[in-house]
């Protein structure tokens, strides 16, 4: 038995069952997609990550058996073990699909919808955003053509959907009419992981800050473009910050930032140390997302103290509330106006420092997870006989 078992509580999918079968735990056992807690820095590997810490706070006695091709490096208690794979997909997900069945109560499939045509137990699919139906956003090709062909037959054996904004689940329901009986909401929160250092010796005094992938809904291009628009003072004042990955078609927003000389700055992906610094030390946090499943760096800003300028559109009014200054995300002049509204007016900057921080204590982790916790419960345990 020792032989089969890997370092750390980890176990290979072939022999997961065999072992960890001995000492069943007291609850369920919850099978979950973890492969994104070390493959993805942002977005689904940030989601993934802190549902884990949060689920570790939490009293159920469940065992969870995390699927992964590597395992994350966090001190997780003894009820998580680790069952690890290194092949590809889309064989990863047929055999994490397989294991799945035959050790778990219910799967949370986090990563891929593709998993859940081969479960054969109750699968619950965490649905982000609906971004790859629409065309006009130009979501990355290859990843949106998979999104869109393995959706549906998903949904059609999930036992649940969990969508992280209303907005999301109101798109996925208008789009699969069928699906809504399946659908629960659970927001996001943010990450106690995003604590600046003492020091950052190299930020300017102020700054704009913008956060995201380079992608076309990012929306960057018309950002740069209204920053050009300011002032050449507020300008001068307040340079340009742009902290992401380059991702698809980015050629546009990379030729706009250097159009700006040395009032632009892109520094590409950052550790959870160096974004929280960001966002706190910025002059004011611009992310006029042209469509968001959540827009969860609208909510970190707002919870580090940052002034928040952001679209009017998608799940953003359901995170910023009345705690952020909305613009139009296709209307330059709008995007400008809302910053000067910002740059040029300390108290409104303060107004919303305050009330961003306010509304940002409203999300949490503890309570994303507890929504989670709660719809693989219901979905695993059998429904009691009809009476007769």
């Amino acid at each position: 038995m020792s032989a089969t078992l890997t370092r750390a509580g980890c176990v290979p999918h072939a022999s997961a069952g065999r072992y960890l079968r001995a000492i069943p735990p007291p609850g369920l056992t919850i099978g979950i997609d973890a492969r994104a807690a070390t493959e993805e820095l942002a977005g689904g590997g940030r989601v993934v990550r802190e549902l884990l810490r949060a689920l570790v706070a939490r009293p159920e006695p469940h065992g969870y058996l995390l699927f992964a091709r590597r395992r994350w490096d966090e001190r997780l208690d003894g009820r998580f073990r680790w069952a690890l794979s290194g092949r590809r997909d889309p064989w990863w997900n047929v055999a994490t699909a397989r294991a799945a069945t035959r050790e778990c109560d219910v799967l949370l499939s986090t990563n891929s919808y593709l998993t859940a045509w081969f479960t054969g137990l109750p699968t619950v699919l965490v649905v982000y955003d609906m971004v790859a139906f629409d065309r006009s956003l130009r979501p990355s090709r290859r990843a949106g053509a998979i999104e869109r062909a393995t959706l549906a037959p998903a949904l059609h054996r999930a036992a649940g959907a969990v969508c992280i904004s209303q907005a999301t689940a109101d798109a996925l329901v208008a789009r699969y009419p069928a699906a809504a009986p399946l659908v629960s909401v659970a927001p996001l929160g943010v990450s106690p992981a995003l604590r600046p250092p003492d020091e950052a010796p190299d930020l300017p005094e102020r700054f704009v800050l913008a956060v995201g992938t380079l992608e076309p809904r990012k929306n960057l291009p018309r950002l740069v473009d209204a920053y050009a628009a300011l002032p050449e003072d507020l300008q001068a004042a307040n340079p340009l910050i742009v902290a992401g990955r380059i991702g698809w078609e980015a050629a546009e927003t990379l030729a706009a930032l250097r159009d700006l000389g040395d009032r632009g700055r892109l520094v590409g992906p950052v550790s959870d140390a160096r974004l929280a610094a960001l966002y706190e030390r910025c002059s004011v946090f611009c992310y006029p997302s042209l469509g968001e499943g959540f827009g969860l760096p609208l909510l970190e800003a707002m919870a580090a103290g940052a002034p928040v300028v952001t679209s009017d559109r998608s799940s953003l009014p359901e995170v910023g509330g009345d705690a952020v200054e909305y613009v139009d995300p296709t209307d330059i002049r709008s995007i400008a106006s809302g910053l000067r509204r910002v740059l040029e007016n300390p108290s409104r900057a303060v107004e919303l420092r305050e009330r961003g921080k306010q509304r940002a204590a409203k999300f949490s982790w503890g309570r994303t997870a507890e929504i989670v916790v709660g719809v693989l419960e219901k979905v695993a345990r059998p429904q009691p006989p009809a009476e007769r």
